[in-house]
Parts: structure tokens; C-alpha cells; sequence
């Protein structure tokens, strides 16, 4: 596994080099890689279908428990034949589609990046792995969405999707910590037999909303739905590869890779239940009243993602197989027509469905794959999405009184599904043909290959869906944690769910009849308005606002407030934990001073607030000596007469320095008023007390050290020095010696410079 990675990655560096001598076969070259890596998973489906998972573990920061460790199960396989099947087929679209761009190595190097980031996450088994290789997608697709950069669009839906992504990012890694901390361990493959202790845990609830809340912005889940159907500015491989079967179903795999962990709650059940019926319905209902292509395929993948979750949150057997097979459907369906849309737009220069029309005659090939794909998104028999649609209405049927809400969203989201589909796979091409801004043609190989090997893949799988079965169990079972046995067939017989199908199918055949109507009854521009997209751009902006006005009051230009604020936030919280785990009064405690450290420990504030005070200069100096005579004298007391003699000489010398300097400054002039003076003096007695409490803190209990026996035993063996802080000086610390003589050779050098820049001093200035 960990092999497939980097060669993912190096394929990614060296796709400008692959590009520049492939030219015109890169998309080829690049598909023909992919597959291979493809291939080399589905050499693992055997032992995978077997139960024997695959584990692979370094150890990356030991003391934290922290590892590069991967796992690969049913689960984990079942994403990775997705993302490197459909991403072989997507590579050799883009060679076609972006033929002669002056930037196709570069949009190789992000598409395979990404590839192999989504990679990463489907294989990670640590959790902290999970979010790096996470946030790497997040990454390479805001590259991807905003690849044509001179649109300001392009550059827009980037960053909005880099930022809700990533702030729901943040959001689940502090939900990882906690998951990590209350379970003991950062490996998921461990945590999924700890469920229910977990669940059990003090802090299930909030790791349980931080996960989600990743979980919900990755796939475009209500209220966070509005970034994708505005990534749809992409080129058109982008939006079939990251927008259809990998990036968005990162939350959906993430789900279902914790379900072990975290499911079987009330809380988790309500969540995704709600979140995902509320998305599956908006989400079909907002595509029923757009005409571009993209945007309409890009609903309806919000709406399919919202079925995928709340799936998942039911959590029954049933609901768990039926997601798996919804998974499938999906991602060969959706990237099919995303493809096809791409091709009705490079064919025709147009992407509104109102506009294209009777295009199969000179797209016979693009309209089949169109037809075939379309028949799974409306779930015709014959088809893998009528299986997968069967397995839905079975899993929710199943759930008898309580299951009739979602029933009935789940419905009317099937509904207008089957009426989008029609729209976007079935009028582009039958009717009357339309004046179009070019001459419709077929598109090359490289363009109707991949549509057409996707459509054919749900036709194929739904003729014979018994074959799918191994792989659906396996993942299924990684999702339950426990055996699961999936029974899909053709033909289920005459039932409950059967009639559901017939009347979804004819209920969407109804709604497309009267779409005109109902696009001119519902106000999308009042939808677009008040929508989450508004609300978007609000948050955005108080952001903004809040950014600016603590720039105005935290980054004022005066050093002394910067000084204030770090002291102030310093104090604040580490005085507050300092006194709620110590106390005052065992800070105060323990040896009481004698005398004439009383008379040192007032000398030296009495000193210093004499130099703060004092108009004169001489008088200032001579404050400051006292003061750091007073800390040679406490030196002294406490047994370190090496300090003492070093701090005597240091402070004659200052205070010699100090003596024959201080007559060539100018007058002393105030600059602050005595509120500023006082507001600076109480900020750093608050530094100082600060200060002081650590010092009591940590002296009131000294812990054992075994650095000074360390010294005292080595200083004479090993450097041959008796005075042991000398030997730390020249020996064990030498370059730490070294590093203070060279900052004082430097400031040296400073001073000198300085001196001679003097008015009236002769010799050449520096």
C-alpha cells in the first residue's frame, strides 16, 4: 500500500516532464499508469473478500502513540478501485478535453496529487494520518477548481471551498484528539473494538459533533451544500473526478470508517438521519430549478451524498448494504455524465439544457453513453441504480412507522432525481435540433471513452449483480463490524418495494412534463438570496470586518502595546492555572527569609523604581548598578559565588560604560503622562508577580534531575575540569557559548559603527 502512494506522488512530480515529451499522448500515457495502479488493487480483492485484511505501520512520533500506519479492508479497497479506476479513465478524458492547454502538466500534477491524497485517506489507519493526507485534498483541489486562475469564478469557488473545507478540517482534528485521547489510541483499526466504551465516554458528544462537523463540509451536507454546485467553474474533468465519485465522498468514508466507533447512539442516529434527509431533499430540488448542466448533475450529487449519510446513520445491515451499493451507482453514473455534459459542451458550446437538443444523431456514441448512465440515475430495471434503489427502499421500508419520513423524503428525492436525469441525459439529445454556436460532431476517442465505459459499468453490474456481491460484503462488514451477507438480484419480485420503484419512475417522468411550470412557480432568485450561499458570504464578510477592526486595535504600530497585550494574555492565563492549581497559600509557603534577605529583596524593587523615578542620569546608573549588585549578593547567599563574581564584574563594567556615555546623551525629556506611567506599572508588577509565583511553584517542589549528577560525575572524566558550571560553559554547552560571544562580537561591531558616525569625529565613516 504504502508503495502505491509514492509512486502516486512521484507520477504526480513527474507528470510536466511525462507531458513534455508525450505531447499529444499524455492523457493516454497518464490513464495507462493509473490503470496499472488499479490493477494492483484489485489484486488484493481475494484475500480482501477472504477477511484478511492488510496493515502496514511505522512508527512516526512514538511518545504521543503517533504512527504512519495504513489498513486495507473491504472498506478502504472499495474506494481505492473507485478512485483509481474512475481516475485512469479521467486522465485520459483530460488529455482530450484540454488538448494543446499551454498548462496540461500542471493540471496533471494536481489531478494525480489529489488522486493519490484521496488515496491516503481511504487508506490511512491512524487518525492524525487521516487528516494530513485529508487536508491534502483539500489543498489539491482548490488547485483544481481554480486551474483557469485568470477567471475571477475559478478563483472565488476555490478559495469558498478551500475554506469551508478546511475550517471543517479543523474542526475534525480537534475532534480526532479527543477521539484519540478518551479511546487510548490513535490507530482506528484499534478504536473500532473499543466502541462501546467510547460511546460511553464523558466526551462522546462533542468528538461526536467536531467529526461531523468534517464529515458534513467535506460532502457538501446541509447547510454546507452551497460550495459544490460552485466548483462546477472546474474544467469538466474536475468535476466528474472530485465532484461525483472521490473528494465529496471523503465525509461519506469517513462515516462509515467510524461507524464501529461512534455509532449506535441517539445522537448519532438523529444527526445523520436528519442532516442527510434534509441534503437529499434540497438537493434534488434545488437541481430541478437550474438549466446548466453541471449545476444540475452538481445538486443531485449533493442530493445522492445526503442519502449516503443518512444511510449511515440508520445503521441497520440492510441500510449499510444498500449504502455500499448506492456508493457504486453512483460514482459510475454521475462521472459518466459529468463527462457527457463536458462533451455537449466542447461539441456544442452549450451547457443549458433548454438550448441542446437532437444531438444523436451526430452524437451517437456520447447519446448512448448518456442514455445508459441516465437510466441508472433514474433507477430503470436492468440497471445497478434500480439495485441500489431497491436495497434503499427495502433498508427504510424496513424500519416500519418510524422509518415513514424518511420514506417519504427519500421518495420525493427519487422523484425528482428520475425528472433530472431525463433532463441532463435523455433531451440534449432526442427532439428537434436546435441552432448551437458550433457544429455538433462526436468527440474523439479520448473524450466518449471513459462515458462510455462508466455507463456500460452500471449496465454490466446491474445485469449481473451477483458478482458484486464479495466486494459489497467486505465493505459492508468493515462499516458494521460484523459479517454482513448482501443478497442483490435483477428481479426481486412483486412487492412493497418493487411498486415503490414503478411509482418513483413515474412520478419523475410526471415532474419532467411539467418542469417548465415548475421552474417558473418556484422563485429561485428569492432561493439564491436567502439561501446558505447568502449566508456564506455574510459570515465571510463580519469575518473580514472582525479581522480588520482587531487589526486596527492588536497591530497599532507602538512596540509598548504589543508589549502590554503579550504580558496581559500571559499573565491572564497562566496566573489563572498557576492559582487554581497551587494556591497563594502554597505559593507563600515554606521557608521563611532571613533578615538580611529581606533587606537584599526591598533593596532591589526600591533600586529599580529609584532608576524608573530619578531626573538624573548619574543617579539612574548608580540605581541600576545597586540592582544588579543585589542579585550578586543573592547569588552569593545561595551558593553560587562563580554568578556572584561573574555579576560583580558585569555590573562594575556597566555601570563604568553607563558613567562616561551617559554625560554626551541629550536631557531627559517625559514622554507619557502619568496614567500611562501608572497603566505600565501595574502591567509589569502583574509580569513580575507572575514571574515570582512560577519560581515559588517550582522551588516548593523540585523534582529529581538527574542532569547534575550527570555533571558532577563527568565534568572531571570527560572534559577534565574541576569547576563544573565552567565545563558546562566551554564543554557540554559550547556552541550555546559560542553563540553568545558571536551575538556579542556582532553587537560590538554595532557599537563601534555607531561611535563613529558621531558628528565631528575624524577618520572615514562607515
Amino acid at each position: 500500500m504504502p508503495e502505491s502512494l509514492l509512486f502516486g506522488f512521484a507520477l504526480a512530480a513527474f507528470s510536466p516532464l511525462i507531458h513534455r515529451f508525450a505531447r499529444g499522448a499524455t492523457g493516454w500515457v497518464m490513464g495507462a499508469l493509473v490503470a496499472g495502479l488499479t490493477v494492483r488493487f484489485a489484486l488484493y480483492v481475494p484475500a480482501i473478500t477472504a477477511g484478511n485484511p492488510v496493515r502496514t505501520c511505522w512508527a512516526w512520533v512514538p511518545p504521543l502513540g503517533v504512527n504512519v500506519s495504513f489498513y486495507l479492508d473491504g472498506l478502504s479497497l472499495l474506494f481505492a478501485l473507485l478512485i483509481c479506476g474512475i481516475g485512469s479513465l479521467v486522465a485520459i478524458y483530460a488529455g482530450g478535453s484540454l488538448r494543446g492547454h499551454p498548462q496540461l502538466g500542471r493540471f496533471y500534477l494536481y489531478l494525480l496529487a489529489f488522486m493519490t491524497s484521496m488515496l491516503g485517506v481511504v487508506l490511512a489507519d491512524n487518525l492524525l494520518t487521516l487528516y494530513v493526507f485529508w487536508e491534502l485534498t483539500s489543498l489539491t483541489s482548490y488547485l483544481l477548481i481554480g486551474f483557469n486562475h485568470e477567471d475571477s469564478r475559478a478563483r472565488q469557488a476555490a478559495l469558498q471551498a478551500l475554506l469551508v473545507t478546511v475550517a471543517g478540517g479543523l474542526a475534525m482534528l480537534a475532534g480526532f484528539v479527543l477521539l484519540g485521547l478518551a479511546g487510548g489510541s490513535f490507530e482506528i483499526s484499534v478504536l473500532s473494538g473499543r466502541g462501546p466504551a467510547l460511546r460511553e465516554h464523558a466526551t462522546y458528544l462533542p468528538l461526536l459533533a467536531l467529526i461531523l462537523a468534517g464529515a458534513f463540509t467535506k460532502s457538501a451536507q446541509f447547510p454546507f451544500h452551497f460550495w459544490l454546485p460552485n466548483a462546477m467553474v472546474a474544467p469538466t474533468p474536475v468535476s466528474a473526478y472530485l465532484h461525483s465519485s472521490t473528494m465529496v465522498k471523503a465525509g461519506v468514508y469517513l462515516l462509515a470508517r467510524l461507524s464501529p466507533v461512534l455509532a449506535d447512539t441517539a445522537a448519532w442516529t438523529a444527526a445523520l438521519s436528519t442532516v442527510g434527509a434534509v441534503t437529499m431533499v434540497i438537493g434534488a430540488t434545488l437541481a430541478l430549478l437550474h438549466t446548466d448542466l453541471k449545476r444540475i448533475l452538481a445538486y443531485t450529487t449533493i442530493s445522492v451524498l445526503g442519502g449516503l449519510t443518512l444511510l449511515l446513520g440508520l445503521g441497520t445491515s440492510s441500510a449499510v448494504v444498500a449504502a455500499m451499493a448506492l456508493l457504486v451507482a453512483h460514482a459510475l453514473y454521475k462521472a459518466a455524465l459529468f463527462l457527457v455534459a463536458g462533451n455537449v459542451d466542447h461539441a456544442t458550446g452549450i451547457r443549458d439544457v433548454r438550448q441542446a437538443s437532437g444531438l444523436a444523431r451526430v452524437m451517437p456514441i456520447t447519446a448512448a453513453a448518456a442514455v445508459l448512465a441516465a437510466m441508472s440515475n433514474a433507477g430503470v430495471p436492468a440497471s445497478f441504480g434500480f439495485i441500489s434503489k431497491e436495497l434503499i427502499y427495502e433498508a427504510i421500508w424496513g424500519l416500519s412507522a418510524r422509518g415513514l419520513p424518511l420514506l417519504a423524503a427519500t421518495f420525493l428525492a427519487n422523484a425528482l432525481l428520475v425528472t433530472t436525469a431525463i433532463l441532463v441525459g435523455v433531451r440534449p439529445f432526442f427532439g428537434r435540433r436546435t441552432a448551437m454556436p458550433h457544429m455538433p460532431h462526436e468527440t474523439p476517442i479520448a473524450l466518449w471513452l471513459g462515458p462510455l465505459v462508466l455507463a456500460l459499468g452500471g449496465l454490466v453490474l446491474g445485469l449481473v449483480p451477483a458478482r458484486t456481491e464479495p466486494m459489497l460484503a467486505a465493505a459492508a462488514t468493515a462499516v458494521e463490524g460484523q459479517p454482513a451477507h448482501p443478497h442483490l438480484a435483477l428481479w426481486p419480485g412483486f412487492n412493497v418495494v418493487l411498486a415503490l420503484s414503478a411509482v418513483t419512475v413515474l412520478g419523475g417522468i410526471g415532474l419532467y412534463l411539467a418542469w417548465e411550470r415548475v421552474r417558473r412557480v418556484v422563485p429561485l432568485a428569492t432561493i439564491t438570496r436567502f439561501g446558505a450561499d447568502r449566508g456564506y458570504d455574510l459570515t465571510l464578510e463580519a469575518m473580514l470586518r472582525f479581522g480588520t477592526l482587531q487589526t486596527r486595535v492588536l497591530q497599532s504600530g507602538y512596540l509598548r502595546f504589543y508589549l502590554i497585550i503579550i504580558i496581559l494574555t500571559v499573565v491572564s492565563l497562566a496566573g489563572w492555572a498557576l492559582l487554581k492549581g497551587e494556591g497563594v497559600v502554597k505559593l507563600l509557603a515554606g521557608r521563611w527569609p532571613s533578615i538580611y534577605e529581606w533587606i537584599i529583596a526591598g533593596l532591589v524593587p526600591l533600586a529599580a523604581l529609584l532608576a524608573i523615578l530619578s531626573q538624573s542620569r548619574l543617579t539612574a546608573v548608580i540605581a541600576l548598578g545597586t540592582v544588579g549588585y543585589g542579585l550578586a549578593l543573592l547569588y552569593l547567599l545561595y551558593g553560587a559565588p562563580d554568578l556572584a563574581m561573574t555579576q560583580f564584574a558585569i555590573e562594575t563594567l556597566t555601570v563604568v560604560l553607563f558613567v562616561l556615555v551617559v554625560y554626551r546623551l541629550p536631557p531627559l525629556v517625559r514622554f507619557a503622562n502619568w496614567p500611562s506611567r501608572v497603566r505600565d506599572a501595574m502591567v509589569a508588577l502583574a509580569g513580575g508577580a507572575l514571574m515570582t509565583g512560577l519560581l515559588l511553584a517550582a522551588t516548593a517542589r523540585p523534582g529529581a534531575s538527574s542532569l547534575s549528577p550527570f555533571y558532577a560525575e563527568h565534568s572531571l572524566s570527560d572534559a577534565y575540569g574541576r569547576n563544573v558550571v565552567n565545563v558546562i560553559l566551554v564543554d557540554f554547552r559550547a556552541l550555546d557559548t559560542l553563540g553568545e560571544i558571536t551575538v556579542l562580537t556582532v553587537a560590538a561591531i554595532g557599537v563601534h559603527a555607531l561611535l563613529r558616525l558621531l558628528p565631528g569625529r575624524k577618520g572615514p565613516r562607515l
